[in-house]
């Protein structure tokens, strides 16, 4: 073999192994993409899986910011309907507490009221002996009533006719009037008590507007709630 054929097989030899180079060199190039590309999808995925969850993330905390808005404006309507209510449940007592002072005017059913009251207030004690208070502008009607109280009561209960003591010391307080509006006030009715004050029964016309009033509250609340709907 001369020298022309050796150099030509060496040739031939760097030329194979230069296309086993490129095509090795190939392979590398696409399998390096491919991963290039996977990795690259795989991190893409990544990204918007976390601004999925970022994204619901935070419409979660929307959607609780505004249950929490709606709950409060919700709470804060009801205020309102409870304090309406209120206010007009206080200004229909404050009515009756003004028509109270009207009973008082009329002497005589007035007094024949304070006969009832007393003998209510008698029958509900039960007692030998009791005390009794009233305003002092009313202390001469009830003196005037005493004795048929007395009999009635004893008629109805079947006993002896009890012993009342009015107190001279102590009375309710006066009437309400411009010159004492937030003082104590009584628009009329007696207080009686046994003699030792363990056993009270409070038959004031105040005290009887207030058991009425906490009697009727449940039906004038349905009658308001009924007329805001």
């Amino acid at each position: 073999m001369n020298d022309a054929d050796v150099s030509k097989q060496i040739q031939q030899m760097v030329r194979f192994i230069r296309q086993e180079a490129e095509e090795k060199a190939n392979e590398i190039l696409v399998s390096a993409e491919e991963e290039f590309n996977i990795e690259k999808l795989q991190l893409v995925e990544a990204e918007k899986k976390k601004i999925r969850q970022e994204y619901e993330r935070k419409e979660k905390q929307v959607q609780v910011r505004k249950k929490i808005e709606y709950s409060m404006q919700l709470n804060a309507s009801r205020i309102k309907v409870l304090q309406a209510q209120d206010d007009m449940v206080n200004s229909m007592k404050d009515g009756a507490g003004k028509e109270l002072l009207n009973v008082s005017q009329n002497q005589h059913h007035y007094k024949n009221l304070l006969k009832d009251l007393i003998v209510q207030s008698l029958l509900r004690l039960k007692e030998p002996a009791v005390l009794l208070r009233c305003r002092k502008d009313d202390h001469n009607l009830v003196e005037s009533v005493l004795h048929s109280a007395k009999e009635e009561y004893a008629e109805k209960a079947n006993v002896f006719p009890p012993e009342i003591i009015v107190d001279h010391n102590i009375y309710l307080p006066p009437a309400p009037s411009h010159h004492n509006a937030h003082g104590l006030s009584c628009s009329g009715g007696v207080v009686l008590a046994s003699r030792d004050g363990k056993i009270v029964f409070e038959n004031s016309l105040d005290a009887r507007l207030d058991v009425a009033f906490r009697k009727k509250l449940p039906e004038i609340r349905k009658l308001l709630v009924g007329q805001a709907v």
